[in-house]
């Protein structure tokens, strides 16, 4: 696995966290208990921190990034994600907050200061533009995201499954 520091500063993972060999952190990134890493996948707290929960899967090909302090932001934003997440395939999520027990789509794009709050479905291919709120319990869809209709019981108990099987599925990688 590539793991690696950025200016003497070493990613943090929790135990039994699996990062794919193709996978790359580094930097300021804190990656909690039972969480997975993907392959192709990139997590990069360079210029800021990242701090990803328990049981939280980031899926091939995810881009994490942070945003810098700078003239146009004068703090930056740190990427924060809660517990029992589940980033699809190829999203890229930005100097944001993803709070616990989402469903973040394939190709979604998640940009700077968006807040996503506990409970929400974000629909493939959708875009929350930046300082966007999605309220929680519902499925947000579209470019910019909208939202739908309010989550079934179903829909809120696939967050947990979600979370459960992919911490089966890393179990299996990291037994060899």
């Amino acid at each position: 696995m590539s793991v690696r520091s950025f200016e003497k500063i070493h990613p943090k993972l929790g135990n039994r966290v699996f990062v794919d060999p193709t996978a790359l952190v580094v930097g300021d990134v804190e990656i909690g208990n039972d969480s997975s890493v993907w392959p192709m996948a990139t997590i990069r707290g360079d210029v800021h921190s990242i701090k990803i929960g328990d049981r939280t899967s980031v899926q091939d090909g995810c881009v994490l990034h942070v945003t810098h302090a700078g003239p146009y932001d004068p703090e930056g934003h740190d990427l924060i994600i809660g517990d029992d997440v589940t980033v699809g395939h190829k999203a890229m999520i930005h100097g944001c907050t993803i709070e616990s027990q989402c469903l973040i789509g394939m190709g979604s794009v998640v940009m700077d200061n968006a807040i996503i709050r506990s409970n929400v479905v974000l629909g493939a291919n959708s875009l929350v533009p930046p300082g966007r709120e999605l309220e929680g319990g519902f499925l947000w869809v579209g470019s910019p995201a909208r939202k739908i209709r309010p989550l079934n019981q179903d829909e809120i108990n696939f967050f947990k499954y979600s979370a459960d099987n992919y911490v089966k599925l890393k179990d299996r990688y990291l037994a060899g």
